[in-house]
C-alpha cells in the first residue's frame, strides 16, 4: 500500500457480468480491465493511475481464467495525489 494520505473510501460493487462477452481463454483478464475501467469511471481517475493489489487478483482468478465471478466488492482508496488503489475490505 501506498503510504500518502488519502482523501477519501470507498466500498463498491463491481459488476463483472460483461466477461461472459469476451472468449472462455479470456474472462479472467476481461475482468481484470472491467475492474480498471468501473473505477476510473466513478472515481474521475485515469485507469492508468490506478493500482489494484494482488490479493483483488487472486480473487478473480482463484476459480480459473474461464469460470469468473459475477461480481465483486471491493474497497478504492483515492489518494492526494490523484492515484487509487483497489483493495478487498
Amino acid at each position: 500500500m501506498v503510504e500518502n494520505e488519502y482523501s477519501s473510501e470507498t466500498i463498491m460493487n463491481i459488476p463483472l457480468r460483461g466477461t461472459r462477452d469476451s472468449s472462455r481463454s479470456r474472462r479472467a483478464d476481461t475482468a481484470i480491465s472491467m475492474i480498471r475501467a468501473y473505477v476510473s469511471k466513478n472515481t474521475r481517475i485515469e485507469e492508468s493511475k490506478i493500482w489494484i493489489d494482488s490479493r483483488v487478483n487472486e480473487d478473480i482468478w482463484k476459480r480459473g481464467r474461464e469460470n469468473v465471478q459475477s461480481k465483486i466488492t471491493v474497497k478504492v482508496i483515492k489518494l492526494q495525489d490523484g492515484t487509487a488503489e483497489v483493495l478487498l475490505p
